[in-house]
């Protein structure tokens, strides 16, 4: 019998083939706006705040978390100028690794919302776990925008300080971190025991650890969910359902919304619109607030779409459709908060140009800063594996010397 990934049979089987016609039915939400069904509870339905034509919503439940941005207008232009900013990192590397800058890149478009306004709620002393795509809230945190590509180029193993910025080199494995995630958050209440701090009214640190879709179905993103929800560690798990794990879509591995699997493991489950900055501001602080008090941990399912693909290497027209695309691009996150900000008088001629001088100032420094990173020794590869050197490296090392001497050229050094 064929298996479910035979490219002859998918279509013709129920689960599979339905699963992009199914998408927008419990997944995606209608294009037209209308909230996904099957929230948290199962008919709540998806937070949403802003309607994509930038329509307001008040909600007293979620608008005490915004009550920082909400009569400020500098920061809700800050909220619009981050996301444009990475809006504008992820279309400049794109464009350096199609020429030959970069070896790959994972493209962010369409995510900006949930990634700028989820990274906006978190505290300076909060730790963030990310997979390969989380640009933008690496950008919010403080990483230079040069360093979210050194590590695509290929001439660093880690593109920062993690202590410095708080937030973890990017991990290409997909789901690993989130076990990470989880052991540092129970770090953090070991620290809290010890020192007494268990009980202060800010409550402890938190972390939130990033993952798409696809991830839900690894083991370690589950066995992450059992010990959170065991030990209540001060962790969010906040996962980007942009409707394609590479090639397949979301409904091909869960018939339910993601978030329905929270109640599972004893997590508190809330799904929101991942296109509505505000509505992820807002949900991913109050879930930040619960992990810090006690309340335990809280997997987020942001809806949200990757309009461009998986990677630079990979080709998306072969597995969707455009009108699928379109219909995402009509529900762009930054359109849909500069149509709020231009309504509330927010966003004058005058700020929208600001905010594009300093997307065009960053582009450009980037690519600047970019072509001047030295490119390290070959051999420098074979420095900090371990803290003491051992025989088993230091006969990798000479190997792969003796291999790169083999390419000197008029009895040059190859393994400078």
């Amino acid at each position: 019998m064929p298996g479910i990934t035979d490219s002859t049979t998918r279509d013709d089987l129920s689960p599979a083939g339905t699963a992009r016609e199914n998408l927008t039915a419990h997944e995606a939400g209608a294009p037209d706006g209308r909230p996904a069904d099957g929230g948290a509870d199962g008919g709540a339905g998806t937070v949403r705040l802003l309607d994509p034509d930038g329509v307001r919503h008040p909600s007293p439940e979620h608008d005490r978390w915004l009550s920082d941005v909400d009569g400020d207008d500098r920061a809700l232009l800050q909220l619009l100028e981050d996301m444009v900013v990475v809006r504008r990192i992820d279309t400049e590397a794109t464009a350096l690794q199609r020429q030959g800058e970069l070896a790959l890149w994972p493209p962010v478009l369409g995510q900006e919302a949930a990634q700028v306004g989820s990274a906006h709620a978190l505290r300076r002393d909060d730790f963030v776990f990310g997979s390969y795509r989380e640009h933008g809230v690496a950008y919010v945190r403080g990483v230079a925008p040069v360093d979210l590509l050194r590590e695509w180029r290929g001439i660093v193993t880690a593109g920062w300080d993690p202590y410095a910025v708080r937030v973890a080199t990017p991990q290409v494995i997909v789901g690993g971190h989130a076990l990470h995630g989880v052991g540092y958050a129970m770090g953090i209440l070991a620290d809290a025991e010890r020192d007494g701090a268990a009980g202060s009214d800010d409550g402890t640190a938190a972390v939130v650890s990033y993952f798409g879709d696809g991830a839900m179905s690894q083991g370690a993103v589950n066995e992450a969910f059992v010990f959170a929800g065991t030990w209540s560690a001060p962790v969010v798990f906040f996962c980007q359902n942009n409707q394609w794990a590479i090639s397949e879509p979301v409904a091909l591995q869960s018939h339910v919304p993601l978030v329905a699997r929270a109640a599972g493991f004893g997590l508190t489950g809330v799904q929101v619109d991942g296109n509505d900055v505000l509505g992820v501001l807002a949900v991913t602080g109050a879930a930040l607030h619960r992990a810090r008090t006690g309340g335990g941990p809280t997997l987020v399912e942001a809806v949200t779409y990757r309009r461009g693909p998986h990677t630079t290497a990979d080709d998306p027209t072969r597995y969707r459709e455009a009108a699928e695309v379109e219909a995402w691009v009509r529900r762009d996150p930054i359109d849909r908060f500069t149509a709020y900000l231009r309504d509330r008088g927010v966003l004058t001629d005058a700020a929208d140009a600001h905010v594009r001088d300093v997307a065009d100032r960053v582009a450009a420094a980037l690519r600047t800063d970019l072509a001047a990173s030295p490119t390290p020794p070959p051999l420098s590869i074979f420095e900090h594996v371990y803290a003491q050197p051992n025989p088993a490296l230091e006969a990798e090392r000479d190997a792969y010397a003796q291999y790169l001497a083999g390419f000197a050229d008029d009895g040059a050094d190859g393994a400078r």
